[in-house]
């Protein structure tokens, strides 16, 4: 049955009406929810909130390095740390390093542009952050429905948005509804404001339908890959924060990595890389795998039995895309009856590696120019206050010094090296003109024909590992009944056209083992879609050369469950 065949036969849904409605509970949604509840609570007023959050708790599906500079958080609780916020391990020492196959030159501390210092910062799990912050939104009367993907934008009669509607529960894999169905609810309200994370499934619809990105350069991403061990105490370096580029990736393919030292003997280990990469045989999961094995990078990971030094030890895996075209590819963040905060809209500074202070920053920001709206009777119109603010404020400032730390990567990684160096340390970002992108990332894939096929090693067990084990330890759950949340605008491009000429790259890019092409019976090439193996990276909506994959929410709850990443 088709969406509209099932609502003309189960509907209608069952509607809430709230001030604000928030989807997505992550740092922007959630610190958007609190700060409109302590405006309320300081004026005196009443403000009706709800936050709806697709994984099955608050940080279920949250994943970042992260190095976190509290300066938001500060502006949001001003005593976060009597409060018990989990930023326990400040930043004690700063690396940045560029590797050759073996060796490594770290640069001078004291040549470190801004962007690169760290002093004052903390190594934290976001996602733990995140619950916390969960707490301290509950604690203030915000609702809070975890397992409640928004699956769909409802719009008025004047095509401003109404709300959001969750998914349908208990729909089989063959689309109709089974003995456990349940029809999603409607959340009707005067202001939306959409907190998805990087690519977004509602975000990137409203972007298109009030194209909000016109004028502005392609948006950028990237796919981050990340890692936790536990290793050895005598290895490990609490505060230590270390970041670098070069090998395995080569001089024209944009990313980097970090590796940083939590606390109780934990280092996030992460590999991002640009997914504006051109060689379909490239696999970021396995140039990730391959970083590890760097001298630099294995000293940490390895046991060393004369010295008394136990393995380290893989606790848990995860990837998501982040969002990396900065300023110049950020769209217009208002339309009538709502905004995009966070990573929906693109915050994050690249430069600095940092997002979440971003995202807090951005949800304040809305969440005042709302409860102006809502408080003096408006609905459904352009919050106009909020992009205003922004404008003004110290976050701006920040994305402008930024704004060409990625398009200088358009002449390969010593140019941009380069470049970045003279604008980020000599002219601390006041660089005299602008370098911009001219297309999206699906765009820069050559075919086949015209790259080398890149071999990578067996994973070994040890330091590197598959993508089918690392899943595991991503604790990813999906009900294997319903349908699958990652479809094909035409199920015969991806034989026809992606295996044909680009040697299928879908089968590399998922960092997850989703995509692989098989042999029908009579051997034919088939695309086999594991979408139960999917962590919500949103890879396949971002590289599919034929832009025909298209990311949907699943179920509620289905995903990851990440615990301290």
């Amino acid at each position: 049955m088709t969406h509209e065949e099932i609502l003309a036969q189960y509907g209608p849904r069952e509607a809430m009406e709230y001030d604000v409605v928030v989807v997505g509970g992550g740092p922007a949604g959630l610190s958007a929810a609190i700060k409109l509840k302590q405006l309320a609570a300081e004026h005196g007023k009443e403000i009706s909130v709800v936050v709806l959050e697709k994984g099955s708790e608050p940080g279920a599906h949250i994943l970042a390095g992260t190095v976190m500079d509290p300066r938001a958080l500060y502006e949001l609780f001003p005593n976060w740390k009597e409060l018990g916020a989990p930023l326990n391990q400040p930043v004690t020492d700063d690396a940045m390093v560029f590797l050759s196959e073996t060796g490594g030159m770290r640069t001078p501390n004291f040549l470190l542009p801004e962007c690169f210092q760290n002093h004052g910062n903390y190594v934290i799990s976001l996602a733990n952050f995140t619950r916390w912050l969960a707490q301290q939104a509950e604690a203030i009367g915000v609702e809070i429905f975890p397992g409640f993907p928004a699956a769909e934008v409802l719009y008025n009669e004047n095509g401003s948005v109404k709300g959001v509607a969750t998914g349908n529960m208990g729909v089989g894999k063959d689309g109709e509804p089974t003995e456990a169905f349940q029809l999603g609810m409607e959340l009707h309200a005067k202001y939306t404001l959409f907190a998805e994370g990087s690519r977004g499934h509602l975000g990137r619809q409203l972007i298109s339908r009030f194209k909000l990105d016109d004028g502005k350069d392609p948006q950028g991403y990237a796919l981050g890959i990340k890692e936790l061990w536990e290793i050895d105490p005598k290895r490990h370096q609490p505060g230590f924060v270390m970041h670098t580029a070069g090998w395995p990736l080569d001089n024209d393919t944009y990313g980097g990595s970090f590796l940083y030292h939590m606390e109780n003997n934990q280092v996030a280990l992460g590999f991002i890389t640009g997914l504006n990469y051109s060689n379909p045989y490239l696999s970021p999961f396995e140039e990730f795998q391959r970083w590890k094995t760097h001298p630099n990078i294995r000293w940490y990971l390895e046991g060393d039995e004369s010295k008394g030094i136990q393995p380290g030890k893989r606790v848990s895996y995860g990837a998501r895309a982040i969002t990396a075209g900065g300023l110049l590819s950020l769209p217009k963040t208002v339309f009538p009856g709502g905004a995009l905060i966070g990573c929906d809209a693109g915050f994050l500074n690249a430069s600095r590696i940092k997002g979440s202070h971003a995202a807090i920053k951005t949800g304040m920001l809305a969440a005042q120019a709302a409860y102006e709206a809502v408080t003096h009777g408006r609905q459904h119109d352009e919050l106009e206050a909020y992009p205003e603010a922004f404008q003004h404020s110290w976050l701006y400032e920040e994305l402008n010094k930024a704004r060409n730390f990625k398009a200088w990567f358009k002449w390969g990684l010593l140019p941009a090296s380069f470049m970045n160096g003279l604008e980020q340390f000599l002219l601390r970002g006041r660089m005299p003109w602008t370098v911009h992108r001219d297309k999206p990332d699906h765009a820069y894939l050559k075919p086949a024909s015209e790259c080398k096929p890149i071999v990578y090693p067996k994973p070994d067990g040890k330091i590197t590992f598959d993508r089918l084990s690392s899943v595991f330890v991503s604790n990813t759950n999906h009900s294997e009944e319903q349908p699958a949340h990652l479809t094909l605008k035409d199920a015969s491009v991806p034989v026809q056209v992606n295996l044909a000429k680009y040697a299928g790259p879908e089968s590399r890019y998922c960092p997850a083992g989703v995509y692989e092409f098989v042999k029908t019976t009579d051997n034919q090439d088939r695309l086999q879609i594991n979408a139960s193996n999917c962590v919500h990276c949103k890879t396949c909506d971002i590289k599919d050369p034929t832009q025909n994959i298209v990311w949907v929410t699943p179920e509620g709850g289905g995903g990851p469950n990440y615990g301290s990443m």
